[in-house]
């Protein structure tokens, strides 16, 4: 998925997206000049995310 697609999918705006690729805080691969995810890994990634919350509140 690209961008849009993913910025749309998180709930978040697409320069929240790029903000989160260039500090490295979520899974992208540029496929030649363009970011790309995969919606399998940014649905493992939301899912570590909420465990961490999760975790957090707990504590």
């Amino acid at each position: 998925m690209n961008i849009r697609e993913a910025s749309n999918y998180l709930g978040v705006s697409p320069d929240t997206l790029y903000r989160y690729i260039y500090e490295d805080r979520i899974p992208a691969f540029k496929l030649g000049n363009r970011w790309k995810f995969k919606k399998t890994i940014l649905d493992r990634w939301m899912e570590r995310k909420m465990v961490r919350v999760r975790k957090a509140r707990r504590a």
